[in-house]
């Protein structure tokens, strides 16, 4: 048991962590609202069959729509803002301010009416947060090359945040489907609709070219659907039910520093002083707030929560 714990929580560590670069491969050839449309569609398809076929109790209507909703903000207005915003935005400092997550957690969770108040161990880790990610953006386009950054991505990254954030403690609360792939798949249908839908706003539709879509670009959606959404996902929610949560929770801040790594080997990006310490930082914060009790949920909201990176 030990070794397979092992072995799925490294694989959640890739999985998760090379996502970033996947989505900025694919976003090189296909517009970013419709990749990220049609790559949560395609795992959509491929749960809801699998878990249709295990006979999972059937979701109902209020169900339905909580799942939905967690998927729009989730999927739509946090994955979708991703993917659009690593047009311009290298793949590992986009990791990096994604990393924002838990501290917008903490914090949305506490303003909601009944919400737990942060503790001083919480708010510490907000603040150092905070601090990591001016440290990152505060010399702008220093941080990568020109052509790769902008203000305007860096601010996309951080409603992205936001929003995902949102849907996480939304679905905390929510009338979700008793089976989380069942519910993750609803999910995944519910932001590949708004993301189809953004796309259509965005004019992605006319700017699609199939007969221009790389190599790269193809490959890489396929591995965010089979690996990211997919392998990902799966192994993250087997732990959740065989692993201690101190240690599935560690992604947080492992994820972010994979992504570094792997958008410096494979892609050349920027891995400079200011980033490395700009990403000590964050992860600190991170660690900070994941390892205070006031922020450790039931591993059943964390698996609805999470449903694709």
């Amino acid at each position: 048991m030990r070794a397979r714990v092992w072995l799925a929580l490294a694989a959640v560590y890739v999985a998760w962590g090379s996502t970033y670069l996947a989505i900025r491969f694919a976003v090189e050839s296909i517009p970013p609202f419709l990749m990220a449309g049609t790559r949560f569609l395609v795992s959509a398809l491929i749960l809801f069959v699998w878990r249709g076929a295990s006979d999972d109790p059937s979701p109902t209507p209020k169900q339905w729509r909580g799942a939905l909703i967690v998927g729009l903000l989730l999927l739509l207005g946090g994955n979708g803002l991703v993917s659009w915003a690593e047009q311009s935005v290298p793949s590992g400092i986009a990791a990096l301010i994604v990393a924002s997550v838990p501290f917008w957690i903490v914090l949305i969770d506490g303003v909601r009416p009944g919400g737990p108040r942060p503790d001083a161990r919480v708010m510490w880790g907000v603040l150092l947060g905070f601090a990591g990610i001016a440290l990152l953006v505060a010399s702008g386009p220093r941080l990568g090359s020109p052509e790769h950054i902008s203000s305007l991505g860096v601010a996309a990254l951080l409603l992205a945040s936001i929003l995902w954030s949102g849907g996480s403690v939304y679905s905390h609360t929510a009338d979700l489907p008793e089976s989380s792939l069942l519910g993750t798949s609803i999910q995944m249908f519910g932001g590949a609709a708004g993301l189809f839908l953004a796309a259509t706003f965005a004019g992605e539709w006319q700017a699609l070219r199939l007969a221009t879509i790389s190599s790269r670009s193809a490959l890489a959606l396929l591995y965010l659907i089979a690996v990211g959404s997919l392998i990902g996902f799966v192994c993250y929610a087997w732990l959740l039910r065989n692993a201690p949560l101190s240690l599935v929770s560690t992604y947080a801040y492992v994820n972010p520093v994979v992504a570094i790594l792997i958008g410096a080997w494979l892609a050349n990006e920027v891995l400079n002083a200011r980033i490395l310490i700009a990403a000590g930082v964050i992860v600190g914060s991170v660690v900070l707030i994941t390892t205070s009790r006031q922020s450790r949920i039931a591993p059943e909201s964390r698996a609805r929560a999470r449903a694709a990176e």
